[in-house]
């Protein structure tokens, strides 16, 4: 199935290059694959996965393990961001 994976800020450096422009890479995964799944396959810091959305609603921490992708979804993530 189709996805669409979308790096926020610094989490961008987890894209390859040609992604990183548009901060957007399209993945091709197995049936099932869950949100957890995703996060790890792309070696990303669960630490950084601090707002993760799929087409806009929110998926909290205790549910990304059991959330499976479905076809043309989107996959959002940003990092913990600071401000002042």
């Amino acid at each position: 199935m189709k996805v669409t994976l979308k790096l926020y800020a610094t989490l961008t450096d987890y894209l390859p290059a040609e992604a990183r422009k548009m901060n957007a890479l399209a993945l091709d995964l197995d049936a099932g694959t869950t949100v957890a799944q995703v996060i790890e396959s792309r070696k990303l810091p669960r630490k950084l996965c601090h707002l993760v959305l799929i087409d806009g609603v929110f998926v909290p921490p205790a549910e990304r393990g059991e959330r499976p992708l479905a076809e043309g979804e989107t996959l959002a993530i940003w990092p913990p961001i600071a401000g002042g």
